[in-house]
């Protein structure tokens, strides 16, 4: 049984993400998606929102897992020694370059670790959650770039928050 993980932040999850989960999960007999927490980061959605939605917009792929994980992606490997590979999807060039680093890197904190790269599909290579929050905080149609089972979820939060920011920016000015 060969069974691939694909960690990301899906802050929110993408109808670039969701083509690729339901894309690896043809290739593996069991695909685990793995919310990860990059400190690095602020997130908008928190992790159980996150798995939650993941859940939502998988509901019909069988052969997947949706999981979480505070730590480094070499140390879940290392945690789950069923685990063959890493999928990792790229969009751009500048996708490849991050991620080509993180492959030789968490290969070199796990030598078992493997990472297989798919090429977004053509019709998502644009989308990103970053995006995503940027269309969604100024009102934008949501509905070419995320899950219809979820837009209204991500649309309402997101675009409360940046209302909740702007109050918050105005009354600091005031």
């Amino acid at each position: 049984m060969k069974i691939a993980i694909y960690p990301g932040s899906f802050d929110p999850v993408t109808n670039g993400h969701l083509d690729i989960i339901q894309r690896a999960s043809k290739m593996f007999d069991k695909l685990i998606v793995v919310v990860l927490i990059n400190p690095l980061k602020s997130y908008s959605f928190s992790i159980p929102e996150r798995v939650r939605l993941l859940h939502e917009v998988t509901g019909s792929v069988k052969n997947i897992e949706i999981d979480s994980f505070d730590g480094l992606l070499a140390e879940y490997f290392n945690e789950r020694p069923e685990i063959d590979v890493i999928v990792k999807g790229l969009r751009a060039t500048s996708d490849f370059e991050y991620e080509f680093q993180m492959a030789h890197t968490n290969k070199d904190l796990n030598p078992r670790a493997e990472t297989v790269f798919i090429p977004a599909s053509s019709n998502t290579t644009f989308i990103s959650s970053s995006m995503v929050k940027q269309v969604a905080m100024f009102g934008g149609d949501l509905t070419k770039y995320v899950p219809a089972e979820i837009h209204e979820q991500i649309r309402d939060k997101l675009t409360a928050e940046f209302a909740a920011k702007r109050l918050a920016a105005q009354n600091r000015n005031n």
